[in-house]
Order: structure tokens, then sequence, then C-alpha cells
């Protein structure tokens, strides 16, 4: 079978669900009516078994596509011997009146609406809609009424309006069109009966959707307050992080898909459709700077309620909605080139990773800082009491080993990406606890003196002399890209000269040109793993901090060319090949791409100098 790259992929949704339409508009991944719910099209790990919504005209000879403006609406161009045409992909979002102050800012309908127009000459082709529910593993039985055809399987159901009418050939629904100049079609996928919702019948009634969608989307990006040199890119990865939320709970997914191999050939085919406490810190820090202060809210909203033990139980992972489901493999499906199987649900959940609560509590500070100590109830709710929760557990597990925040399946280790990140829980405890009331003095003083305790440990425990640089771990030999992670947080002093030698023994070792892996180790998984997108730009940052600003704004602009051609990236880059690797979009790489193009505007703002000045600023300095 022929796989599509993982690059050829763009992605639409509706704050509830994402689908992801190839550069042919195939749509070959799609799950309703939850990011986490069992796929109904997922061509994307079987070509034969999966099932897909695609669209195929006669004579075919190019095609092209483009997000419409400051939307998550995608455009398609095909040219053909005898015309062109436009297909505009959209899921529709009905944002309530007024915008409550918590909560959903727009309702779904588990709908895909697909306009298409013909620009010029002729053009013809049909659309062609295969579901194949629960990952494949049930047969709808599709049943024809008129305009539209109904898939059955057991509960679930998928309607299909089209003009001209669809018709069925076999367990496929067909709408052939034949269209000159001006002359349009539609086609319109819903999860479920209608209920409430109002029928799509027309083109009219379709394109109105997809109007007041783009009208939506218009409206979110203006909110956008970063105006730098990188608008286009941050923008793209906002509008992509907003795409990853389950606005209903506030919760955001680490990526849109699951089972897409990180390593060709591998065993590493996770499933990354639920939320990460990891990736609290640098959601809510990206919402924050760009000015979307109700999306950072929101998310913290999720993980209060989801951890309804106000700190004394916080965990790694959790469901969007519920809990999580247990990791299962789909051995059924081939997988993505032929690289399975893929799986669902994750069994990381029941890892020990300590850096967790610096995570929450770097998360809280920022937060709490952009909205001058005054959050909303739910997150303000017995905020004394989760301090004290969280900096319990993270002094009681100050000395223990953790499988970090690569998940290896090798082991526990005291790992300094941990060690920093308690840290970071304590020191960030003590500035929360300045400016709230109910911290008692002595506590901050005790949270103080631990935290400074913790990074003595260590700046001495994970310097290795013979490698001149700090470790992955105390007393290994092998270099961890996640340590500039804990220089971006403040960790360890950027102008501490130990951490210029582990940034350039991280490029020498890990580095292939601007792309860096996460380590070079066994990790205990099988095949070599692509280089990890969010690592190259943590070194961005790291250059940044490092005065070296010429540096970091080229290598940063160079890593933007390595997104496809609408802006997106997955989990990691094949270095040999320049291909994407993993689950896409992989919302850890644009949370970093955002919070670097930041670092970056924030550091040539204050040194305001070509490299060479900037250096010399910076050695008069210390």
């Amino acid at each position: 079978m022929l796989y599509k790259p993982i690059e050829d992929y763009a992605v639409i949704g509706d704050t509830h669900s994402t689908a992801l339409i190839a550069r042919d508009g195939s749509v070959d991944w799609l799950c309703w009516p939850r990011h986490d719910s069992p796929a109904l099209f997922l061509a994307l790990l079987d070509d034969d078994k999966g099932g897909s919504c695609r669209i195929a005209f006669e004579g075919l000879r190019s095609t092209s596509r483009r997000y419409l403006p400051e939307t998550n609406v995608l455009e398609t161009t095909f040219v053909t011997e005898t015309g062109s045409a436009r297909l505009v992909d959209v899921m529709p979002v009905n944002p309530p009146t007024p915008e409550p102050e918590e909560g959903p800012d727009g309702e779904g309908e588990s709908r895909l609406v697909r306009l298409l127009t013909c620009l010029d000459g002729h053009v013809a082709g049909r659309f062609t809609v295969r579901p194949t529910f629960d990952y494949a593993r049930c047969d709808g039985i599709p049943i024809a009424d008129g305009a539209t055809v109904l898939f059955e399987a057991g509960k679930q159901r998928l309607r299909v309006n089209a003009a001209p009418e669809p018709s069925l050939d076999g367990a496929i629904a067909e709408s052939r069109f034949a269209l000159g100049a001006g002359e349009t079609a539609y086609l319109v996928l819903t999860h479920g009966e209608d209920g409430e919702r109002a029928a799509i019948d027309d083109f009219a009634g379709a394109e109105s959707r997809a109007e007041a969608t783009i009208d939506y989307w218009r409206r979110w990006s203006d909110r956008c307050t970063y105006h730098g040199p990188y608008r286009d890119a941050v923008l793209r990865s906002a509008l992509c992080l907003k795409l990853l939320t389950y606005s209903p709970t506030g919760a955001i997914v680490a990526a849109a898909t699951a089972g897409l191999p990180e390593a060709v050939p591998g065993n590493r085919n996770y499933d990354y459709r639920f939320t990460w406490m990891r990736d609290a810190t640098f959601t809510v820090t990206a919402f924050v700077m760009l000015g979307y202060v109700r999306e950072a809210s929101e998310f913290l909203r999720f993980l209060r309620e989801a951890d309804g033990s106000f700190g004394r139980d916080t965990k790694l992972l959790y469901g969007i909605a519920e809990a999580m489901p247990p990791e299962e493999e789909l051995d059924h499906l081939s997988g993505w080139r032929d690289v399975g199987p893929p799986l669902v649900g994750n069994a990381a959940e029941g890892q020990d990773q300590h850096d967790i609560y610096g995570e929450l509590i770097r998360a809280l500070c920022v937060f709490l800082e952009a909205v001058d100590y005054d959050p909303p109830e739910k997150v303000n709710d017995r905020l004394p009491e989760v301090l004290d929760n969280l900096t319990r557990r993270a002094i009681a597990c100050r000395d223990a080993a953790d499988d970090g925040i690569w998940e290896l399946r090798t082991g526990p280790r005291q790992q300094l990406h941990t060690k920093a990140m308690l840290w970071v829980a304590l020191n960030d405890a003590a500035r929360i606890g300045r400016n709230i009331e109910g911290v008692a003095p002595e506590k901050i003083e005790t949270w103080e003196r631990i935290a400074a305790e913790i990074r003595a440990d260590y700046l001495e425990k994970a310097w290795n002399e013979e490698r001149q640089a700090f470790t992955g771990a105390y007393g290994s030999h092998h270099l961890d890209a996640a340590v500039l992670r804990a220089a971006l947080f403040g960790a360890i002093d950027p102008s501490d000269p130990r951490l210029r030698k582990t940034l350039a023994a991280i490029e020498d070792e890990l580095g292939v040109g601007d792309l860096i892996y996460r380590y070079r180790m066994d990790d205990g998984l099988a095949g070599d793993e692509g280089t990890f997108t969010a690592c190259a730009f943590w070194r961005v940052g790291c250059l940044a901090l490092d005065g070296r600003t010429g540096e970091a704004k080229a290598a940063f602009e160079r890593l933007l060319a390595r997104g496809n051609d609408v802006g997106l990236f997955a989990e990691m880059i094949d270095p040999k090949t320049g291909e994407q690797r993993g689950n896409t979009p992989q919302g850890f790489s644009h949370m970093a791409l955002i919070n670097a193009a930041l670092r970056l505007q924030d550091t040539i703002g204050r040194f305001g100098l070509p490299e060479e000045g900037c250096a010399a600023v910076k050695a008069a300095a210390e």
C-alpha cells in the first residue's frame, strides 16, 4: 500500500474533534464526537481497511492549498486538463451569545462541510464516502434515503448529504459532479442524527455555516497580541493549539492522531489524544503571552476539575472527558507504511514522573501574574491548599528516581530535568505565596530553602567533568536535550559557563544541523526515532538566552521552513529525509515554536545589537 507522507496532512476542527485532510483532498482521519473517540475514517493507519472521504477529478494535473487567512478553514485548489476548482473544508463552530466567562466559546455540530466551486472551464469527478467505525472493527450498513445516505453501525451513525444527490455503490456513498465555471457542488458529513440542529440541505445553507465559522476564527485571531516578524507562524501555531482543545472541559490533547510512528521501522506508535500535565506550562505560557488568557484559564479549569484532590493526587496524564482508557494494540491494522500495530490508549498513565509538580505550579504562576492575582473562582478555589499539597509531594520525592520526561522503558533514574522542575515547583510556589492570602511566611521560607538545596544538588551531581556537560541523569555519560528545557525555566543560570559547554556538547552529539535528538541511548524500544521538533526550538531559546541572537534568529527561520506547506509540525523530523514523523499536528512542537518566537523577540529587544555586540555586552555584564 502507498501511504502519503505525514507532512501531506492539514488539520481542521471545531474544538471538539479534528479531521486530517491530505493534499489530494482525502479525509483520512476523523474521530467523532470527540478527539479521543474511535476513528471512523482511518486510511491514515490502514489504506485498505481504514475508511475515508475522498474527492477525485478527471484529468487532474496539480493541487495547491492554504488556510484561509487567520482561520482553521482549509482551501484546496485543483487544476485539471479542462479547468480548475476550489474546495473549502470546514467543521462548523457556533459561538454562544453572549460569550460566557467560563466554559466553551463555541459549540460543535459533529459536521464536516465540503464546498466545491468550479473556477474556470469545466471539471468532473466524484466524492466518495466509506466510513469504517470503531477503528475499522465495525462495518457500517448504508441506507439510501433520497438526497442522503445514512451509515449505521450499532449506536454510531454517519449521514451523508450532497448535491448532486449521493448514491450507493456497495458500501460506498458516491456523489458525481460535472461543473462549469461558477457552478457548485457540496457534501456534508454529520455524525449521529441531526437532532435539534438545523439540517443542511442546499449549497447556500452549507456556505452560510462556513462563513459563520470563518468569522469565528477571524475574531479569535484578532485577539492575538503578538505582532512581531513571525506573526504568521505564531498565529498558525496558536490556531493549531486552539483546534487541539476540547472546549466542553477545557482540555488540550497532545496531538490530533494516534498510532503514527516515531521510528520507521519500530514499535513507537502511541496515542496522543489525551492531556499531559507536562503540557500545562508551555500551553498556559503560550496562550497568556499571546493574549489568550481565557484559553489558559480554561485549561487550568480542566486541570482543577480533573484533579478533585486539590493536588494530593495529581496525575501525569488525563482523559479529556473521562477516565483514561487502557492501552490497546490495533493489530488488525497495518499501521502507517506498515509500521504497526498502532496503539490506542496510553500506558504512560502509570509511570512516575515527578516533574509534573513544577509543570503545574509554573503554569499557575504565569497565569496568576497575567491576571494580577485575581483569577476566576475555579482556579482560585482553595489555592493555598493546592500549593501546600503539590509542594509536599515535590519535597517528598526530591531524592526519588523517576521515569522522566521521555517516559523511558528502561527504569527510573535520578534525572536532572526532573530535579530542575522540583526546584521550579518550590521556587514558583514561594513566588505565588507572597502574593496571595493564606500562606504562612515560614512556609515560604521553607520552600525557598529546600529549592536552593535541590538546585545545589543537581548542579553538582548532574555535571560530568569528563564530558564537560550536564548529563541527563546523575552518574550518567548520556546527554539529554531536556537539559535545555531546564535552562529555559531558569533552573540553570544562563550565565553559567557549564551551560554553554552543555549546549555545545548537545549540538555536537545530539544535533544534526538545526535538528536535535532527545537522546542517543538505548531506551528499551525498537527502531531509531527521528529528531524531536520541540528540542530544536528549545535550542533556539538557549542561543537567545546566551546573547547569540543572530545565530538564534537564523536557526529559528530555518526551522520554520521545515514545517509543511500550511505551517504544521508533527512530533519529529527524520534528519536524513526531512520527512515528519510521529503524531500530527503535535501540540508540544507548536508550543515550543511560540515560546521560541517570544523569547527571541524579548532577547533581541533587550540586547538590541548584532550577535558580536550582544556577546560583548554580556561579557561586560558578567
